[in-house]
């Protein structure tokens, strides 16, 4: 007799959650977002094909940066990057573990990197919180990306982790405002599912 109303007020929930990001702009922000993503990654790929066709061999290209440098030195760059503010592209990185050894070993480490450098970008942004000139400087310095997590939160986390939007931003931004660690943790997972499909697109490509 109960199960009724229970299925009830979960159907309310829903639609108010659908009401609220209707309203808000969510849905809109991530048509938005994926529009914006789908033509970067469509002219990556694309030229991918083209410098690997006419101009460079990706395959001596990458052949050579891994007798060049050893995996922990690159990983150590990644990582870098990863955890703080996401200035080089992971795609680069997909490609070089293509031409590894262990492609799939050396993936999933990427991906391991990448959701652990979203941890420390998180702590980065807990740290900054209780620096009150620091917090005030990035609270406008990144007025964006704290304002749409302050609407949005896990949900913003999600499109971070998915689409080509610096991951450690959206992570910092969710340390700023303190949200909350557990839930980041588990929507911060989908990380991984990037990079596998990511990687299925630039390995059928190089």
């Amino acid at each position: 007799m109960s199960s009724a109303p229970k299925q009830s007020v979960k159907k309310s929930r829903i639609r108010l959650l659908h009401q609220y990001y209707s309203y808000t702009g969510f849905y809109a922000f991530v048509r938005s977002s994926l529009g914006k993503a789908i033509l970067p990654i469509g002219l990556f790929i694309v030229a991918l094909w083209i410098i690997h066709a006419f101009v460079i061999d990706f395959d001596d290209l990458f052949t050579s940066i891994t007798t060049t440098y050893s995996p922990i030195a690159i990983l150590s760059v990644f990582f870098a990057s990863e955890s703080f503010l996401g200035l080089i592209p992971p795609e680069i990185f997909i490609a070089w573990a293509d031409k590894t050894e262990s492609p799939i070993f050396y993936l999933s480490l990427l991906a391991v990197l990448s959701y652990v450098g979203g941890i420390i970008s998180y702590f980065i942004g807990r740290g900054i919180a209780i620096m009150p000139s620091m917090y005030a400087y990035l609270e406008v310095k990144m007025q964006k990306h704290v304002k749409m997590i302050r609407k949005w939160g896990g949900f913003l986390i999600v499109v971070g982790a998915l689409l080509p939007i610096p991951f450690s931003l959206t992570s910092i931004a969710a340390g700023l405002i303190k949200y909350e660690f557990k839930n980041y943790l588990l929507f911060g997972l989908l990380r991984f599912l990037r990079f596998y499909l990511y990687a299925v697109l630039i390995f059928s490509v190089i």
